[in-house]
């Protein structure tokens, strides 16, 4: 199978409303995707094994929001921003209902999410988070993404870089307002707030250069974070350095910040 046969299937089950041999088809792309038999070319090898360390729900959501449809290659005249905004109506329409497909779809998130987990703790411009006990539920939106696949890919980074904090996607839903978000759980980690200078000389020694210390931006030439402030990365009772929350994407020339990498949806698929 190449590339084109594979995200041929993959719209051919989405079109086809994801039967049982279609949901079936999706499950065995997850196992060659965690396998490294299908290799994924959006990302290195390590944010591969990032985005498999998401869970299968995370890899086929993934998978989803990486297949073309007519809004993709749209010629219209439309803006930048309306077609991604197109693109990631799209999107969200097929992990939808997929998601319903699989029992991973979560009605009214607010509601549900407060009365399987009990005490909201914090709410930030694109996250709630709930105490589960040993760890937090995160209710994430697109707010600063647009598109599921760019906050996917978020997900896929962070557990590439930052793995000791990694995300686990439980499923996805929408809120009162229909807002799309992603559920995900994170380990807990009782820690300390850093001074600003520490995180700088943490971030440096991690490899990432500071880009603005106004809006606590970094970057390397592969990837690029922000948000990178002291409520967002802590130190623990035994002296660990934990990045538990941060905006990070991958590093394209667009965002202005060194950037070396092109948003690619092309597999290899070793048979």
């Amino acid at each position: 199978m190449n590339n084109a046969d594979f995200w041929s299937s993959v719209n051919a089950i989405v079109e086809a409303n994801f039967t049982t041999e279609g949901l079936q088809k999706l499950d065995r792309y997850a196992e060659q995707f965690i396998s490294g038999q299908l290799v994924y070319k959006r990302f290195s090898p390590i944010e591969q094994h990032g985005c498999a360390a998401g869970g299968s729900t995370h890899v086929i959501a993934t998978l989803l929001a990486g297949a073309e449809t007519e809004t993709d290659n749209s010629s219209s005249g439309i803006s930048d921003f309306k077609r991604s905004l197109q693109r990631g109506e799209k999107q969200a329409e097929r992990i939808e209902r997929w998601a319903k497909a699989v029992g991973v779809w979560i009605e009214n998130v607010e509601t549900s999410l407060s009365s399987d987990l009990g005490e909201q703790i914090a709410e930030g411009g694109e996250a709630v988070v709930y105490d589960h006990g040993a760890t937090l539920v995160k209710s994430i939106g697109l707010d600063y993404f647009i598109e599921p696949i760019l906050a996917l890919d978020r997900i896929s980074l962070h557990n590439a870089y930052f793995p000791e904090t990694r995300l686990t996607v439980l499923g996805f839903g929408r809120t009162a307002s229909g807002d799309f978000r992603v559920i995900v759980e994170q380990p807990f980690i009782k820690g300390e707030r850093m001074e600003e200078d520490e995180i700088v000389e943490h971030m440096k020694n991690l490899g990432f250069e500071l880009r603005n210390l106004r809006n606590w931006t970094y970057s390397t030439p592969e990837v690029y974070l922000s948000d990178i402030h002291d409520e967002n990365i802590i130190r623990s009772q035994t002296g660990n350095v934990f990045v538990i929350d941060c905006d990070i994407r991958i590093n394209t020339p667009d965002l202005k910040s060194g950037g070396v990498r092109n948003l690619i949806t092309e597999v290899e698929i070793d048979t």
